[in-house]
């Protein structure tokens, strides 16, 4: 069972299970909303799945600084109702956060063992929902991902593709670190892991090689001229986070290591799965 189905992950999610001919149901928010307790236990044990994955979440971390209630009703609220009814059928939760929940100021990787120290309602949010899930269903895997891209989806790709048709020079923060993680790539990993026996806890899905958005622009720019997505490769001009000031606090190290070892989920290698993506925008384009 997918819960968040048009979500940038839950997109995927619903494709790549079809696609393993998998017996699933998938939701979107308008036919099951999270915050419905009533309708979630109702759903959960109408169907009684084996595992419910968690895709629904509130993502628009400025817009969160001003809509708290909402981000929290989402992210903690709808986490808890999950909780409890896969509680009630003895469902394993499968559950998607991030690395919002970490200040961003420790030198290297964070692990799984590093205290979170959210900075932002997003973050804060996100990381209640983590703790809710631990204190009510031990039958769970949460699983923290970075920086998200995909075809589906507002992501960041999407939008340095978007400004580059409109602009022949652009201005990208190089203070940020952390690893781009593809929503396809997330997909496929959640559900080989969600057909393994007994593994729960919380687990980082590592990316790699680690960059700043600055560095990644450049990739995209790169990969979307080889590919022919783009005509120009645009100036990309590096400046620093307080040049470019948002309403949430973004991390300035978001990086994401595993110690979990077996059991984890395996390594995103980020160019290749960015490659997959524009290769799926150009056939897109090709037959609009």
């Amino acid at each position: 069972m997918i819960v968040g189905k048009n979500g940038q992950v839950g997109q995927e999610l619903a494709d790549r299970a079809e696609t393993l001919a998998l017996d699933f149901i998938a939701f979107g928010s308008n036919e099951l909303d999270v915050r419905n307790r009533t309708a979630v236990l109702a759903a959960v044990k109408k169907y009684q799945p084996t595992v419910l994955i968690n895709a629904a979440a509130y993502t628009a971390v400025d817009k969160a600084e001003e809509e708290e209630e909402l981000a929290y009703a989402v992210n903690r609220d709808g986490v808890e109702n999950l909780a409890l009814a896969c509680k009630a059928q003895n469902s394993l939760l499968i559950h998607i956060s991030t690395d919002y929940v970490f200040d961003g100021s420790k030198e290297t990787a964070y692990l799984e063992s590093d205290q979170p120290n959210p900075r932002s309602v997003y973050g804060a949010s996100k990381y209640a929902g983590e703790e809710i899930l631990q204190s009510i269903w031990h039958k769970h895997i949460i699983v923290r991902v970075s920086w998200v891209f995909g075809v589906r989806g507002s992501n960041f790709v999407k939008t340095m593709l978007r400004l580059a048709n409109d602009r022949d020079q652009l201005s990208v923060v190089n203070d940020q670190f952390g690893a781009p993680t593809s929503a396809r790539f997330i997909a496929a990993e959640i559900l080989r892991v969600a057909g393994l026996e007994g593994i729960y806890g919380l687990f980082h899905m590592p990316s790699g090689p680690y960059v700043n958005w600055y560095e990644f622009a450049n990739v995209i720019f790169e990969e979307a001229v080889d590919l022919g997505l783009l005509a120009i490769r645009p100036k990309v001009l590096p400046i620093a986070s307080d040049q470019y000031p948002t309403a949430a606090e973004r991390p300035k190290n978001s990086e994401l290591s595993s110690e979990s070892g077996q059991g984890g989920f395996e390594t995103c290698r980020w160019r290749d799965e960015l490659i997959l993506m524009l290769k799926q925008m150009r056939t897109l384009q090709e037959h609009s």
